[in-house]
């Protein structure tokens, strides 16, 4: 794997914010005034307190606990719709790089797909695209901190300027705490999350080749890869856990020893005439929780924003030759139609005559490959490619469908010169069984149809076609049967003929085999 190509995390955010600029600004102003709205219970239970030390009439007591019935009703509504659309803004931006993800790894060639296993892969697109979206999310409470933490500082400077600059000092060793420890914070974070791909990963590969495994005997040394997998990440998440919650504990203490300092600076003046009152005393020690809390999360967007940067990293280096501002763009809206559309059945130019000319492919970094082939193709033709093995009969093939880059040569369809093969040559012009099809953890019927519509009758000649019909009554569900991952409740034979089912369902012009009868017995190879 190549190293991580350092981002800044900061300009990911912006842009995330520039693809839905009104929804993310009325999320800020939701959050910001949720985050400045604790000050106001602060400006009512000083008025309270002072209240209880002097003559104040019971009206004025219960307009005081009258205010704090509709602060709290007007919190609850803000809430609900801070929550609504910051879940709104969230959602569509990490959909969109999800989205975007998935797209630039089906535009990479099919024979050429990402080098990271299935685990991997779905751990960057689940966990990594969750934490470049917190970065997202951390930026909003960060300005409702920064609004609440300024006015809670001008209203502590106005009570007493000296005594807010003393009990600022813990507040501002937040800041630099969290500054001074972003590149440990960092590294520790990109360790977890290295060690918990590594599981994802190793489980994949494992579900996924239980008979290999088991054929090998090697239950015994998978088990122990395991285990020893599962030390090391134990290991790195008990290291950033430790840290991240040291930091925090640290973070929130300091709130205690600002209060501290305002208990022993203040125990003297409050009987004292010019002293601070009760209410301005409770307001302090009020305000300066908040004041803290805003530097306490100032610490921790630092620490989250790195996070993203080293998501984003990782998100970028799983795509080969992509830069992170290719996956920003519009974000996901919601689909009038739930239906993708489909391939339609027919199209307006059927072949007639297909020619590949001085075709050429090499793998990369090596000499293996093919070179100079020359291939003439009529419509009703049987061509049988054949050749000893490696000698490059798969590699032809996958070149002629556009499943690898040709490095030269031409491909004409009825004299008409295909410039991108791979997405020409997919149904209904052409169809294709690899040597080793794949089949997906769903219905025998579903696998088939791979959500394309077609009738009964269509599916049971495609199943006659294919040979599978006699298997069907064999299978509990007939084509309702699940065949397990990847098919692993099928044998190799009946694998292989549901995928020549699948591809006879398309009715393509073009059908390209490769090597299909080598599960298949005699009898059934003749057949077929």
């Amino acid at each position: 794997m190549s190293a991580p190509r350092r981002i800044r995390p900061f300009r990911v955010v912006v842009e995330l914010i520039r693809q839905q600029p009104l929804r993310y600004g009325t999320s800020l102003v939701l959050w910001v005034a949720l985050w400045t709205m604790p000050i106001v219970v602060g400006l009512i239970v000083a008025a309270y307190l002072d209240a209880l030390g002097t003559a104040a009439s019971p009206a004025a007591l219960w307009a005081i606990v009258g205010g704090v019935v509709a602060y709290a009703i007007v919190r609850v509504a803000v809430l609900w719709g801070a929550m609504r659309i910051h879940a709104e803004v969230m959602f569509r931006a990490s959909a969109g790089i999800r989205r975007r993800m998935m797209r630039r790894i089906y535009g990479l060639p099919g024979a050429r797909p990402v080098a990271e296993s299935s685990g991997e892969v779905v751990s960057r697109f689940r966990d990594d695209v969750h934490h470049i979206g917190e970065g997202l999310d951390f930026s909003i409470d960060l300005v409702g901190a920064a609004v609440s933490g300024t006015t809670a500082l001008v209203i502590l400077w106005r009570i007493d300027p000296v005594l807010t600059l003393v009990a600022s000092i813990p507040a501002a060793a937040v800041v630099v705490v969290a500054q001074r420890t972003t590149g440990l914070v960092r590294r520790y974070r990109t360790a977890a999350r290295d060690a918990t791909e590594a599981i994802t990963g190793f489980l994949g590969e494992t579900l996924g080749s239980v008979q290999a495994v088991k054929i090998a005997g090697a239950e015994d040394r998978m088990l122990r890869r395991f285990d020893t997998l599962n030390d090391t990440r134990k290991a790195m998440m008990v290291k950033d856990k430790t840290l991240t919650e040291g930091l925090r504990a640290v973070f929130r203490n300091t709130v205690n020893v600002g209060t501290g300092v305002v208990l022993v600076l203040t125990a003297g003046t409050l009987a004292t005439p010019g002293g601070l009152t009760v209410g301005e005393l409770g307001l302090f020690v009020f305000l300066l929780t908040e004041l803290t809390d805003s530097a306490y999360f100032l610490g921790r967007f630092l620490a989250q924003l790195h996070q993203a940067g080293v998501s984003m990293e990782r998100v970028v280096d799983l795509l080969p030759g992509a830069e992170w501002r290719e996956l920003m763009g519009a974000p996901v809206e919601a689909l009038e139609d739930p239906d993708p559309p489909v391939h339609p059945r027919r199209h307006a130019d059927p072949l007639r005559r297909l020619v590949v000319t001085d075709l050429s492919y090499r793998y990369p970094g090596t000499t293996a490959g093919i070179a100079g082939v020359d291939l003439e193709i009529r419509a009703g033709e049987l061509v049988v490619v054949t050749g000893r093995m490696g000698a490059g009969k798969t590699t032809l093939l996958r070149t002629l469908l556009g499943l690898l880059p040709a490095d030269g040569g031409t491909i004409t369809w009825n004299d008409v010169r295909i410039d991108d093969p791979a997405s020409f040559m997919i149904p209904p012009r052409s169809a294709y069984t690899p040597q080793v099809p794949r089949l997906f953890s769903m219905t025998l019927r579903d696998n088939l149809l791979l959500g394309a519509q077609h009738t009964d009758d269509e599916l049971h000649d495609a199943v006659v076609a294919a040979v599978l019909e006699p298997d069907l009554a064999d299978m509990p569900d007939g084509l309702d049967t699940m065949v397990g991952p990847r098919g692993v409740r099928l044998s190799g034979g009946q694998v292989q003929r549901a995928a020549a089912a699948r591809m006879f369902l398309r009715r393509p012009d073009l059908l390209v085999f490769d090597d299909l009868s080598s599960a298949l017995d005699v009898e059934t190879e003749a057949t077929l």
